[in-house]
């Protein structure tokens, strides 16, 4: 099943990319924040005009929103801490993932468009988690912002189990 090996590829991409990566800096972990937030700002933008179930179009507005306002945080954190965010492979891998999982939504319509944006939702949000809690709160070393990181990870949890919710919803 095809969608399935996208959801699943991107979200074992980000978890792998972040595994290997050697203690990332403060920089990078600035950098590897906003581009996970912008994939799935892309991706919640899509669905909020492309899905056609109300919770999941409602719900790709909330990630649109919401990772938004995680990114403004960090950008003005950055910006104050005159910390420019560094590229890097992790960043790097999100970015293609994310215009990959992008490329293969807009080839869905209806309802296998609705279960493949909150598959990959589900799975996301989850190696977001992981990489919250494994790689980049125990590698920051600047004090702002790993609790930005730790202070952003209540709502990655209640995305994951409203993504979750809606996908029981869908019939997975």
């Amino acid at each position: 099943m095809k969608s399935s090996t996208v959801v699943l590829a991107g979200a074992f991409a980000l978890v792998a990319a972040v595994a290997c990566a050697q203690a990332p800096t403060d920089a990078q972990i600035a950098s590897i924040v906003v581009t996970a937030n912008q994939v799935d700002i892309d991706a919640g933008v899509l669905a909020a005009d492309r899905g056609t179930q109300a919770d999941v179009k409602a719900f790709g507005q909330m990630m649109a929103t919401d990772h938004a306002g995680v990114n403004k945080a960090a950008v003005e954190l950055v910006t104050r801490l005159k910390v420019t965010p560094e590229d890097n492979a992790t960043s790097r891998s999100l970015k293609e993932g994310g215009d990959k999982n992008l490329a293969h939504l807009r080839t869905l319509s209806g309802a296998a468009f609705d279960r493949a944006y909150i598959a990959q939702e589900v799975a996301y949000h989850q190696a977001v988690l992981d990489a919250l809690d494994k790689t980049l709160v125990p590698n920051a070393k600047n004090a702002d912002l790993k609790a930005l990181l730790v202070k952003v990870r209540p709502a990655f949890v209640a995305h994951l189990e409203r993504a979750q919710q809606i996908q029981t919803a869908l019939g997975r």
